[in-house]
């Protein structure tokens, strides 16, 4: 009788015990409707600002076609899909000068636990460094940070399409 109560009594602090954990898996929640106050940041960010509060990537992709000729030097910002991951949304905005890639942002990333924010802060100033590096979404992933740097490559390619680059 007593292996019996012992027996269901650890069962039941197992089960409690698991079910208390809590896990990083609770995070993407808060960071859809993080993305939908950081979303509108990114077309206020243009320099070139012409086409007002539609984030239309039709737009951009003409100022910055136009400019690859000129050699004005004129500056379009483009911001790409916001691509949903595991972990959270991920947006990547660039600046195009003259068909370069000059600047490159990512106004909306997974900030939904401690460990999401520590492993983009390492994570993503690796990826925009190598994209300006290459000047493409041709970049290697950030070991650690698989899931992110997907949604990063995804979205910056999505840019780079609206760039016309």
């Amino acid at each position: 009788m007593r292996r019996i109560a012992l027996w269901f009594l650890s069962t039941a602090a197992i089960v409690t015990l698991l079910f208390g954990y809590d896990t990083s898996t609770s995070g993407p929640e808060p960071a859809a409707s993080e993305t939908v106050v950081a979303a509108p940041a990114a077309p206020e960010s243009s320099d070139t600002g012409s086409s007002g509060t539609g984030s239309s990537g039709g737009s951009a992709g003409t100022e910055s076609s136009g400019s690859g000729s000129s050699g004005s030097g004129t500056a379009a910002t483009v911001a790409g899909s916001v691509v949903s991951t595991r972990w959270g949304d991920v947006q990547v905005t660039i600046t195009v000068t003259d068909g370069k890639i000059t600047a490159v942002d990512v106004p909306t990333y997974p900030t939904a636990n401690g460990k999401d924010r520590q492993i983009n802060a390492y994570a993503l100033p690796i990826l925009k460094q190598e994209t300006l590096s290459a000047q493409s979404a041709d970049i290697d992933m950030v070991s650690g940070a698989t899931v992110t740097s997907e949604g990063y490559v995804e979205s910056l390619q999505s840019a780079l399409d609206q760039a016309g680059s």
